[in-house]
């Protein structure tokens, strides 16, 4: 069996394809925007940055079904019939 050579179109559309990508996406988004809300003024810097994380890893964890929704939608536009993964 051949090894497929790794190139800039395979590895992003393995990366547009992947739910896990997605939900690591959307983990830091909600991180970004919310971590300001929820930190405290007189934290100092890692306080900060362990919100981020914990804010980020509720995000990655939350967004599962959503991930795999946008995969499953972007699959059927972008592939149509050619399917990478089986229903």
């Amino acid at each position: 069996m051949s090894k497929r050579q790794l190139t800039v179109r395979y590895i992003t559309f393995y990366v547009l394809f992947l739910p896990d990508s997605w939900q690591a996406l959307i983990g830091l988004i909600s991180a970004y925007f919310l971590a300001p809300l929820v930190s405290l003024p007189d934290g100092g810097t890692s306080t900060r940055a362990m919100i981020f994380i914990m804010i980020g890893v509720i995000g990655y964890a939350a967004f599962r079904t959503p991930a795999r929704w946008i995969t499953r939608t972007l699959i059927r536009l972008i592939l149509g019939e050619k399917r990478l993964y089986p229903k």
